[in-house]
């Protein structure tokens, strides 16, 4: 992999089209700390080779790294990367008004900055075309559609995935993370290795990014009450589920549900 990168100015037709790319290249890093940033807009980084960690938000988590994996930095969110091995990626930068909506309906999930897959090949390949599409000058559309394809093949869930996607299934339920694992029939080590391997978190953040995603569209798509899409997500204290809610969407249940019927007059 040769390093190489390129860099676009959207201009109002791709403003228009609410999605549009800003940067693209490939490169290799070094084992060792990089200086830590946050970036003005989002950005998506597909490790093909290597492991470390990822440091990422205001509490500086540092988050397990290895390849396949697909890393998503947020606008404004500070972001370090440790890797322990070389690190060959693919990264773009992009932006637009369309990436509200993406975020409020889960396809970018702050609380999920690393990916991994048991199957790669779904977002490696929509990855390889959305550089293929930008290197060679491809039009707008075509760079807004590669970008939307990408984000969707990030978003699925890979076929080996059945422990996890059995666990998201049930995470609304007010269980203990040792019911979680005695209803999936595994011990909590098994549950804590397969959220680990498939999606670099603990079953905690699996099971709360579940919730989240859950009661955001419970409030953009339903009328329920705050306190009836608590206890359908798990929470029995609807003071509790709003703290929790504003502290990892940046909104409170009530803002969040009259911004988005805003959005869909």
């Amino acid at each position: 992999m040769d390093d190489w990168s390129t860099y676009l100015t959207p201009g109002p037709v791709e403003r228009e089209l609410g999605l549009f790319c800003l940067g693209a290249g490939e490169q290799r890093h070094a084992p060792g700390a990089p200086p830590e940033r946050a970036l003005g807009c989002h950005a998506a980084v597909f490790l093909h080779r290597g492991k470390g960690h990822l440091l990422h938000g205001p509490d500086r988590v540092l988050h397990e790294v290895e390849a396949p994996a697909l890393l998503w930095l947020f606008p404004g969110v500070l972001h370090g990367y440790r890797p322990s091995t070389h690190w060959q990626q693919s990264w773009v930068l992009f932006g637009g008004t369309a990436t509200d909506t993406l975020t409020r309906l889960g396809y970018l999930t702050p609380d999920q900055p690393v990916r991994r897959y048991a199957d790669p090949h779904s977002p490696q390949r929509a990855f390889a075309k959305l550089l293929r599409v930008v290197k060679t000058g491809g039009r707008e559309v075509q760079i807004a559609a590669a970008l939307y394809d990408l984000i969707a093949a990030a978003a699925q869930d890979e076929p080996g995935d059945e422990l996890v996607a059995r666990l998201r299934a049930i995470a609304c339920r007010p269980l203990s993370i040792r019911q979680y694992a005695e209803a999936l029939g595994v011990t909590v080590d098994e549950l804590r290795t397969a959220t680990r391997r498939a999606a670099a978190a603990t079953p905690q953040e699996v099971i709360l990014t579940t919730r989240m995603n859950e009661a955001k569209a419970l409030l953009a798509e339903s009328g329920l009450p705050v306190a009836r899409v608590a206890r359908e997500v798990g929470y029995d204290d609807p003071a509790y589920f709003s703290r929790l809610f504003s502290a990892r969407v940046g909104l409170a249940p009530r803002t969040f549900r009259r911004i988005g019927s805003i959005g869909r007059r």
